[in-house]
């Protein structure tokens, strides 16, 4: 009988134990939190406060596209109009401005403006970001 509870017990324990570890980062991929607001599938990055400071440095106003189970992503929208911090899985380097750094400044090629293409260094689809997690954050939104 004891070592039935004994078993029980370090099975509840491991259970417990195995639910914090996080998954392993992919080779290429860095884990990031980054507060903001979603509107269906897209989140739009907002300015990092001390109440949601995030871990990278995205640019206010950068959209993601939200990449997470269904019932992750009906939770996340029933939370729309609120401050949200996502936390997820994104490929390096996309995260940060474009460019070459030079002195302090971004340098990006573009074209011409009578051309009426985009310019080199302009995404052509937005980042996306696999969500592992997010939490509700105080503020609101604001509409744009």
């Amino acid at each position: 009988m004891k070592s039935a509870a004994v078993v029980a017990l370090a099975l509840a324990i491991s259970s417990v134990l195995g639910a914090q570890e996080t998954k392993p980062v992919p080779k290429g991929s860095v884990r990031v939190s980054i507060p903001g607001c979603s509107k269906g599938y897209m989140f739009t990055a907002s300015r990092r406060t001390v109440e949601a400071p995030g871990s990278v440095d995205v640019p206010e106003g950068m959209h993601l596209r939200l990449n997470a189970p269904k019932k992750m992503m009906a939770e996340i929208k029933a939370h729309e109009g609120s401050l949200v911090e996502i936390t997820g899985l994104m490929r390096k380097g996309q995260y940060g401005p474009s460019g070459i750094g030079i002195g302090g400044v971004r340098v990006q090629p573009g074209s011409s403006p009578a051309s009426g293409t985009l310019s080199v260094g302009a995404p052509a689809s937005p980042v996306m970001i696999d969500v592992e997690g997010w939490r509700p954050v105080v503020g609101n939104c604001s509409v744009r």
